[in-house]
C-alpha cells in the first residue's frame, strides 16, 4: 500500500474529485478513479517506467484487459515494441497518451515484430503447424495483434478462372473498417508474395467487402521480410500490403531500452532551441 500511495500520488488519486472536498475519499470516488481491479494495479507497480506505466493503465482499460493479458503484455514489452514501431518517434514525443480521436492508418495498425512466443513452436516447423497453433492459440494471437481486430476465418477459399486459392488468415479491423487478408510465411519476403497478396486484395475487393466497407488491407507474416525488398516490392500498390516479422521468442529487454533511450535523446535534441549565431559584418 505504501508503494501504491507513493506511484499515484494524492493529487492523483484525487484528481476526479472536485476541489472543496477535502476529507477522506469513499469507495464511489477511489472507484472512479481506479476502474482497474486491485490485482491490475498490483502488476503496474512492477513497471518503473512511468511512461510505460502509464500506457498499460490506459491500454487495460481501453481494450480491456484481464490480469492474465496484462501480465502477458508487460512481460513481452509490449510499450518498448510498441514505441519502437514505424512511428516510435511521434509516439514517444506525445508520451504515448493515445486518444479514442487520434486518426489511425493501416500502417497504425500493424506492429513489427509480432511476438508469438505462446505458440511453443520447436526450431523446425511448417506453415501449416504455424497456422494450426495460431488458431490452438488464437486468444493470445488476438491480444498480440491488437484490440481492434476481429477474426473472420481460415483458409478462405476463393477461385479465379480455373484455380482454387487459399487465405490463410482473414480478420477485419474495426476502426480501420476494412478487412484484413494475412499470409503465414515461413522464410523470407519475395517479390511473388507481394503479387499474390496483391492479387487476394483485388478478390476480396470485389468479393468480399460490403459497400460501407474500406478496401481491404494484405499484411505478409514472414520470418525475414527484408527492408529493402519490402520497399521495392510492396510501395506504389494499388491496394495497401505490408510486411512484418514475427518471433517465437521473447525479444531482448535490454536491447529494447537501449533503442528507447536512444530515440528519447535525438527527440530531446531535436526539441532544444538552437543557439542564436550572430550575423557576421563584412568589412567594406
Amino acid at each position: 500500500m505504501r508503494q501504491f500511495f507513493l506511484t499515484w500520488a494524492p493529487e492523483k488519486i484525487r484528481q476526479t474529485v472536485s476541489g472543496e472536498f477535502t476529507h477522506a475519499l469513499g469507495l464511489n470516488d477511489l472507484a472512479q478513479a481506479f476502474p482497474l481491479p486491485w490485482s491490475a494495479y498490483v502488476r503496474l507497480l512492477t513497471v518503473k517506467n512511468e511512461s510505460a506505466r502509464q500506457f498499460y493503465e490506459e491500454e487495460s482499460l481501453r481494450s480491456g484487459w484481464s490480469v492474465r493479458q496484462l501480465d502477458r503484455q508487460i512481460g513481452s514489452q509490449f510499450y518498448e515494441r510498441t514505441a519502437l514501431s514505424k512511428n516510435k518517434a511521434a509516439m514517444l514525443s506525445k508520451g504515448a497518451n493515445a486518444t479514442p480521436q487520434d486518426a489511425i492508418q493501416p500502417d497504425d495498425a500493424v506492429k513489427d515484430p509480432y511476438i508469438l512466443e505462446f505458440l511453443n513452436l520447436k526450431d523446425e516447423y511448417s506453415e501449416t503447424q504455424l497456422e494450426a497453433a495460431l488458431i490452438h492459440r488464437l486468444e493470445d494471437f488476438m491480444l498480440e495483434l491488437g484490440s481492434d481486430f476481429a477474426f473472420v476465418g481460415r483458409q478462405r477459399r476463393l477461385r479465379i478462372d480455373q484455380t482454387w486459392y487459399r487465405v490463410d488468415l482473414l480478420l477485419f479491423h474495426r476502426r480501420l473498417r476494412c478487412l484484413v487478408i494475412i499470409d503465414l510465411k515461413l522464410s523470407g519476403l519475395t517479390h511473388a508474395d507481394a503479387g499474390q497478396m496483391h492479387m487476394y486484395c483485388n478478390y476480396a475487393k470485389e468479393n468480399w467487402t460490403l459497400p460501407d466497407e474500406n478496401p481491404p488491407v494484405g499484411l505478409i507474416l514472414c520470418a525475414d521480410k527484408g527492408h529493402a525488398l519490402a520497399r521495392y516490392a510492396l510501395e506504389g500498390l494499388p491496394n495497401k500490403i505490408m510486411a512484418a516479422n514475427y518471433q517465437t521468442v521473447l525479444p531482448d529487454a535490454a536491447v529494447l531500452q537501449q533503442e528507447i533511450e536512444k530515440t528519447r535523446l535525438l527527440l530531446e535534441a531535436h526539441s532544444k532551441p538552437k543557439p542564436h549565431k550572430p550575423k557576421s559584418r563584412s568589412n567594406k
